[in-house]
């Protein structure tokens, strides 16, 4: 009796130690693999011009996801609309910071800033037409699901997000982020995205009229929107090289880290409502 009692110990020690082996074993392929971001120099034309993008994503992501354009500020695609990039890719998207200049170009003084984004701004079809074969690269990159689209702008990027979705681009989502409110083109009927706006209350290039004005045609045709105003946010709130160039330029812009991370997570929430993620 004792060493029948004996044995079926042992045999139950072996099962329990074959299990936790098993299991030790199969645990490696339940694990997500790490996020490993991939990042892609793109050229590409529009009206005659060479376009100079970039695309980020995760590589280890499997099957097709939103994909996400980022239009610059008024600076121009630097350093900053490819941070934002990254971090999109980090959330899971496929991210597209587009060029609205031409050959990558960007402005070192405020008044090339305001000549580079004056030709855009004031020629809705030019910057339709930017958009459009950067939009065609994004929907044909194999990473992402051409059926979910948002676009989202900084400064002069969010004005011009706001403005072509306007014109009735076919776009699931919307944000923009210390983004000028007198658009070129003001919302209507064709808007089909739901919109997100982030900005500072204490941004003296946003007069308070024009929000009043954007928000009555919102409201006019029924519009689905969010309107956030961040009351001690300044111009170019979420940049973090804002503070060096408002003193070098004695211009109000002013990096905010906590109005910064307040629209982030503003976006975040956007985009997981847009595409249930």
């Amino acid at each position: 009796m004792k060493n029948t009692l004996i044995m079926a110990v042992f045999m139950l020690s072996v099962l329990v130690a074959c299990k936790d082996k098993k299991k030790t074993e199969e645990t490696p392929e339940m694990v997500a693999p790490a996020v490993q971001i991939e990042t892609e120099e793109v050229t590409y034309s529009a009206d005659s011009v060479q376009m100079k993008g970039y695309i980020a994503f995760d590589k280890n992501k499997t099957g097709k996801r939103p994909g996400i354009i980022i239009i610059h500020e008024w600076w121009g695609h630097n350093d900053y609309v490819r941070e934002r990039a990254d971090m999109l890719a980090e959330l899971g998207y496929s991210a597209f910071a587009i060029d609205m200049y031409g050959n990558g170009k960007v402005a070192e003084h405020p008044g090339d800033a305001g000549k580079f984004s004056g030709v855009v701004r004031n020629n809705v079809p030019l910057a339709t037409a930017r958009f459009d074969a950067a939009l065609d690269i994004l929907k044909n990159h194999p990473s992402v699901n051409l059926d979910q689209i948002a676009a989202i702008g900084y400064c002069f990027g969010g004005s011009m997000a706001l403005t072509i979705a306007n014109t009735g681009e076919d776009l699931d989502a919307v944000a923009a982020f210390h983004s000028g409110l007198g658009l070129p083109v003001m919302p209507n009927d064709k808007l089909k995205a739901k919109v997100l706006v982030v900005n500072g209350g204490s941004d003296p290039f946003i007069p308070q009229e024009s929000v009043v004005a954007f928000k009555k045609a919102m409201d006019s045709i029924n519009a689905d929107y969010t309107y956030i105003e961040i009351p001690d946010a300044k111009h170019a709130f979420t940049s973090k090289g804002a503070s060096a160039l408002g003193e070098k330029f004695s211009l109000p812009l002013e990096y905010n880290a906590e109005a910064d991370a307040k629209s982030w997570q503003a976006l975040q929430n956007l985009l997981n409502e847009t595409f249930n993620q």
